[in-house]
């Protein structure tokens, strides 16, 4: 019976830390566009426009007019009694510097848990559909052959700023959330600016991501682009949704109130945990993953989930 128990507390705490990965880009919306609150001056003490004007201002998100881009992921790793591997395809088109933007994702993650001989398996794969017109942002959900479509916070306070253009801001926004711009690399030919952020690296070229890599808790995920095409003619058949029935959702950032609650509770814990405390959390849940796992892995999670702790709480 107690074995059992602890099987289901660790398998939860998986899952707990899983969503929190699949959220962190959310977060990281929902911080840009929460710093921004209160404040009647873009980023460089320009007045904002008017309701007005941004009603009429379109979204320039890239520096390249329109593109085609296939992107392959590999997810691997090992994590408090789980073995987690995965890989996916992605495909993005988008046209009106990134105004307009539809991408396709498919993905299948194996995960093997085996903690005091209580084995388990668990498969998961998902085909999702998101699409960005002008600050409106659409979700497919294919199973239930429904779409669900909000307001984007963050795109319509760009369209505030800068005349709505967010390679103005990007790096500045990057750079308030601890990036650094380590470099220049190529990717498929393409001239790429290389970031080290919150834990990971990123590789963007003209506004546009062409390569990523993430190791948090043992788990490595790193997405690649293929094939790359830009300031091509991308047809509007690309940019269709499936005809589904349309609801409208109110979720403040995008986050639903559970993540947000989940999220809360998170950050008054990390806030109060000290570096050593954490370590010897993670030794004493999973001690096979802890010695996979280097002082510079444990550091970078705990500076991410302090990060995230600190930006929650303003």
């Amino acid at each position: 019976m107690q074995a059992s128990k602890l099987f289901l507390c660790c398998n939860n705490q998986n899952i707990i830390i899983m969503k929190n990965l699949k959220i962190l880009s959310l977060v990281i919306v929902f911080i840009f566009s929460y710093s921004c609150k209160g404040n009647d001056k873009d980023i460089d003490g320009n007045p904002l426009a008017t309701k007005a004007n941004s009603e009429k201002t379109r979204l320039k998100r890239y520096k390249v007019k329109s593109g085609i881009v296939k992107y392959k992921t590999t997810i691997k790793g090992k994590m408090m009694g789980s073995t987690v591997e995965g890989d996916g395809t992605e495909e993005l088109y988008f046209k009106d510097w990134g105004a307009v933007e539809l991408k396709k994702t498919d993905s299948k993650q194996v995960t093997h848990v085996n903690i005091f001989g209580h084995k388990k398996t668990e498969v998961n794969e998902t085909h999702q559909i998101n699409k960005l017109d002008n600050g409106k942002a659409y979700s497919v959900d294919v199973k239930n052959k429904i779409i669900y479509v909000r307001n984007d916070p963050a795109m319509e306070m760009i369209k505030n700023t800068n005349n709505g253009d967010v390679t103005e801001v990007s790096e500045k926004m990057l750079e308030s959330i601890g990036g650094k711009k380590i470099g220049k690399e190529k990717v498929l030919g393409y001239n790429c600016d290389v970031w080290e952020v919150m834990g990971g690296k990123q590789w963007i070229y003209k506004g546009v991501p062409l390569k990523f890599e993430m190791s948090m808790m043992g788990i490595t995920t790193t997405t690649t682009a293929t094939d790359a095409k830009f300031n091509i003619n991308v047809p509007d058949k690309y940019f269709q949704l499936p005809d589904y029935p349309v609801q409208e959702m109110q979720m403040m950032g995008g986050i639903s109130d559970e993540d947000q609650e989940d999220m809360k509770k998170s950050a008054q814990m990390m806030k109060k945990m000290s570096f050593e405390e954490y370590k010897a959390m993670m030794k004493k849940q999973d001690p096979e993953s802890f010695k996979n796992m280097s002082d510079k892995d444990l550091k970078m999670s705990y500076d991410l989930m302090q990060k995230m702790a600190e930006q929650m709480g303003n």
